[in-house]
């Protein structure tokens, strides 16, 4: 009799939450739940509610939804108005249970959901589809504050009433909704910040925030707002390798025995060799603004209006420096050493440069939602909800005073004899360079002018959605079908972007020379000291242990007045005009999906087990024209040793695409209460992810620098089908105390339509090549025969004194040579099924009343998708899946309350390609990485608490790799920062 006395009690309870979040459109009435009274008893006819906050309040509610919930569901609640656990909304994602997270400048922006990236995820605001930030489908977290936000759910396995796109996950942000709870409530906080890697920007930045709710004649009308200004000052300091280049055997140099050490096992028939290595040090501003405002008018109990707008803006300014070293191969190699997998762990080689660069960028993020909601109860049986929004997400890097494009200046010299390249030792990679003056200092009178390059590359991503949606609650018919949910729903989904470059102006590439119009004053010398020093090798024990500053504007002026189309022809003139190679390709994609779904719910007992079945299916249409402005390749020169351009035809060539697809996406939930504490679930459905934006933009792209070993082209494909993944779930949940579970999870998701990336070498009448042609042949045979090394600074020499080259330097093909071969690139999708499968474990445990608690996660992620670094073909493995583990222990009362947070995640692909590797596409993988964060919450009183935040207080740095761990590609270096504040609440 106790079972079916709670079963039944659970189920009118479940009831009234249904009931309660329709009141609500598309966000949830969550109940408050009693702690153990101490105090009185309530008089009679009175209803006392408290309302459990803190630590321990927000880990009840997140249990309870996700114990009610259908499928597999995970969330986390607001510890208190106002108060999100975590900095920002990434970051607090990563607490649950197979969610890792992406990092950019020290915070986490995107997440990855059991072994799926940011494009396989779905984030949607209230139930809507947010649009990705920029030309992309991912959802920068970051950029959106946690200020005003209530509840960030997870849905694991599909749903027919959610908008498809979520392989991974689907994650619902749920804001504050005054007619939520009557009256007045609101929350104030300021910060101060102090982030302890700050050279050149305020010590402490502020952070302001407040959320404030009212309701009025009688609840029939609420407004609500959220705001924050957040302003964070901070530096970044890396090592950075742009690429690895693969040298088959029959192209390594013919060296004597005493210069190469061949320590080959693992691979035989290939060794590897660094394109570059360079240094940085970038300082950082960013200012982070967000607003929500909500009205909602309720006229009577049945029927609610709510109209939002949400806003955030995110600017972010970087200043960077940066020093080091360019390398071409072949000849060029003098001497080296390959470990077992043929990884070049110390090279010398000659020719080309060492460069010391500046950098300025400022990119802001705009998003903006405007959605208006009507929400319905006709009867006890039907209730609708209207929805529409109009939402926009724009990233534009055009927003430095002055430049209005991203800049790069790159000055430095060519007078040198080798450079060395040393990994054998330490954990970041050293670089020696033998100058020509006998040292390895160049002098401030020798740096000349390399070259400058200025990008503008805004994107925009814009949806427009309708949703129509009812429920009919069963009390017709004696059936266990409790209601079936349905709709309809129109996406219109537009993205578009470009790339205006400059090209490289102002030369390049040394010749002629304009060291005269650099003074010596300009440059200033500073040593390696406290650069990189969280590494072994860093700091004062680096080589080169010296870099030069200077003046990013000065720079620019003096080659403004200097190296003019006068001096260096038009072609060659120094310009900051980001269009003057001519008008970027323009590319447009548009997604028009109309969508239709029932979904229904059975509840009924089987003897002593309560059993909820959730069975629907979700059908969708999808229209994808893509208009390309593509530019039209003329010819290919040769205007320094190390660089190579494209010209294009001045009228882009208008090329339009369509593609279309439909899908049929069924789920089935069964949920099972074993016993009163012990929940079973298993889930079957079907789920998608469309494919990436860059990948659906039709016309054929050409590299716009084409460097030897790197001559590329890629062509997208409007008619790519979606991702399309079966997805299994088996999980058992025990809630043996009130806000204590343990919880274990089975997945399997097997994956067709995978899109793979096939390439193929194609020649193309007209676009002759000036490498191995006739007059390159010529100068290697001379240089041979003097005994010269024909490196291709040496090559490019003999071209311009041979009169090979125009006035300018610069060389153009001729007829007689032979064609590009171009490396061309498409994607498609493949008949074979991927499959992932791993197992998520979960404990959450508060110790009675002693305040003390801890939660404890970990997801094991395997399957055939993985990167095998042996392979030397292009892969295409599944971006992101790693093993990650989060731990929170945390004590809470008598108005205190100190949590500590740890988060690791194995090393993961973070996706395949290089900047200048090699043509079989080697994977860029990121390293094992583990973060500490800490808080310290004082209530000096009911109304006042103040608060003490450390985020990275265990220094963690990043760092990647390619093929392996010793194909080192970046090392960054952030520092802990604090946050020390208060926050009033009335």
């Amino acid at each position: 009799m106790k079972n079916t006395t709670f079963k039944k009690t659970q189920l009118a309870t479940s009831m009234a939450l249904l009931l309660g979040s329709t009141l609500l459109g598309s966000t949830f009435a969550m109940p408050s739940y009693a702690q153990e009274a101490e105090t009185a008893m309530p008089e009679e006819g009175e209803v006392e509610v408290i309302q459990v906050s803190g630590i321990r309040g927000s880990m009840i509610r997140s249990m309870d939804l996700k114990r009610s919930s259908s499928g597999v569901v995970d969330a986390i609640s607001a510890e208190e108005l106002g108060k999100f656990p975590d900095t920002n909304l990434a970051e607090a994602l990563q607490r649950i249970t197979g969610v890792t997270i992406s990092r950019n400048n020290g915070e986490g922006n995107e997440i990855t959901v059991r072994g799926f990236g940011p494009e396989f995820n779905l984030v949607t605001l209230n139930g809507r589809q947010m649009p990705g930030t920029g030309f992309t489908r991912s959802f920068n977290l970051s950029n959106l504050s946690s200020e005003g936000v209530n509840t960030l759910e997870l849905q694991k396995t599909a749903r027919a009433e959610n908008p498809s796109g979520g392989l991974g996950a689907t994650v619902n942000i749920i804001t504050m909704k005054p007619l939520a709870q009557s009256g007045q409530r609101a929350s104030f906080s300021v910060k101060g910040i102090y982030d302890t890697s700050n050279e050149e920007g305020d010590d402490v930045t502020p952070e302001v925030a407040g959320v404030y709710s009212n309701t009025f004649a009688d609840d029939m009308f609420g407004f609500g707002v959220s705001f924050s200004h957040q302003e964070r000052d901070f530096q970044q300091q890396a090592a950075n390798i742009q690429g690895w280049q693969l040298q088959e055997n029959d192209a390594l140099p013919e060296l004597d025995a005493e210069n190469v050490v061949d320590n080959r096992s693992n691979i035989t028939n290939a060794a590897f060799f660094p394109k570059d290595m360079n240094y940085s040090i970038s300082d950082v501003q960013r200012e982070r603004s967000n607003a929500q405002v909500t009205f909602q008018f309720r006229p009577i109990d049945d029927f609610t209006a709510t109209v939002d707008y949400t806003a955030s803006r995110a600017t972010t300014g970087t200043n960077t420096v940066g020093w080091g070293i360019w390398n071409n191969f072949g000849a060029n190699i003098n001497e080296y050493e390959l470990d077992a997998n043929g990884t070049a762990v110390y090279a010398d080689i000659s020719g080309d440069d060492a460069s010391f660069t500046a950098s300025r960028n400022t990119t802001r993020v705009d998003a903006r939602s405007i959605g208006i909601n009507l929400d319905w109860t006709v009867s006890d049986d039907w209730h609708f909800a209207v929805d529409y929004h109009d939402s926009y997400n724009e990233i534009d890097n055009g927003y430095d005073e002055g430049l209005g494009s991203s800049g790069q200046i790159i000055l430095g010299s060519n007078q040198l004899q080798s450079k060395v390249y040393d990994y054998r030792e330490g954990d970041i990679p050293q670089v020696f360079v033998n100058w020509n003056n006998g040292t390895n200092e160049v002098a401030p009178g020798e740096i000349d002018s390399n070259f400058s390059q200025f990008i503008y590359s805004p994107g925009r991503s814009d949806i427009e959605q309708f949703q129509l949606d009812g429920t009919w609650y069963n009390s017709a018919f004696d059936i266990p079908l409790m209601k079936v949910d349905f709709g309809v729903a129109r996406t219109e989904q537009a993205l578009s972007g470009f790339t205006a470059w400059s090209g490289l102006r102002g030369g390049p590439g040394f010749n002629p020379s304009f060291t005269q119009i650099f003074p010596d004053s300009m440059f200033v010398r500073n040593d390696t000291s406290g650069f990189l020093d969280a590494f072994s090798s860093g700091g004062a024990n680096m080589n080169p242990g010296y870099y030069y500053t200077y003046d990013f504007d000065e720079a620019i002026a003096r080659q403004l007045a200097f190296i003019t189309s006068d001096v260096v022809g038009e072609a060659n003139a120094y310009s900051t005009d980001p269009y003057y190679m001519g008008a970027p390709a323009v590319s447009n994609v548009e997604e028009i999906t109309d969508s239709i779904y029932v979904q229904t719910e059975w509840d009924f007992e089987i003897g002593d087990y309560y059993v909820q079945i959730n069975a629907g299916v979700r059908y969708e249409e999808t229209e994808v024209p893509s208009s390309a402005e593509v530019r039209v390749p003329q010819q290919v020169n040769w205007v320094a040793a190390s660089e190579w351009i494209t010209q294009f035809e001045d009228q882009l060539q208008v090329q339009d695409f369509t593609g279309e697809y439909d899908v049929l996406l069924p789920m089935f939930d069964v949920k099972v209460d074993v016993t009163d504490d012990v929940v079973a679930r298993f889930s079957w459905g079907k789920s998608i992810t469309r494919a990436p934006i860059g990948l659906l933009q039709g016309g054929l792209a050409f590299s716009g620098s084409p460097k030897i070993g790197s001559r590329t082209a890629s062509a997208g494909n409007t008619s790519l089908l979606p991702f399309e993944s079966s997805n299994l779930d088996l999980s058992f949940e025990w809630y043996y105390d009130e806000a204590s579970y343990a919880s274990v999870g089975l997945f399997r998701k097997s994956v067709e339509n995978y899109i793979t990336t096939t390439g193929q070498d194609r020649q193309f009448e007209g676009l002759n090549d000036i490498y191995l042609g006739p007059r390159w042949n010529e100068a290697v045979n001379a240089l041979e025969a003097a005994g010269t090394q024909a490196t291709d600074s040496a090559i490019y020499g003999y071209f311009v004194d041979n009169g090979f080259a125009d006035e300018n330097g610069v060389v153009t093909p001729n007829a007689d040579d032979p064609l590009i071969t171009w490396r061309t690139t498409q994607p498609g999708n493949s008949s074979d099924a991927k499959t992932v499968e791993g197992i998520e474990l979960a404990v959450q445990h508060t110790f009675g009343e002693t305040g003390f608690g801890f939660g404890a996660n970990a997801t094991l992620v395997d399957g055939d998708v993985e990167y095998d670094p042996y392979n030397l073909e292009e892969q295409d493995p599944l971006v992101g899946i790693s093993d990650s583990a989060n731990f929170q222990v945390f004590y809470e009362k008598n108005g205190l309350s100190v949590k500590v947070t740890y988060a690791w995640r194995s090393d993961y692909v973070v996706g395949i390609g290089q900047a200048q590797g090699s043509s079989d596409n080697p994977a860029t993988q990121f390293d094992t990485y583990a973060q500490v964060d800490a808080s310290i919450n004082y209530d000096v009183d009911e109304h006042l608490t103040v608060f003490l935040e450390g985020i990275n207080i265990n220094d963690e740095t990043e760092r990647g790799y390619g093929r392996f761990e010793e194909q080192f590609l970046f090392a960054r270096q952030y520092g802990p920062r604090y946050t020390l504040g208060a926050r009033y609440t009335f």
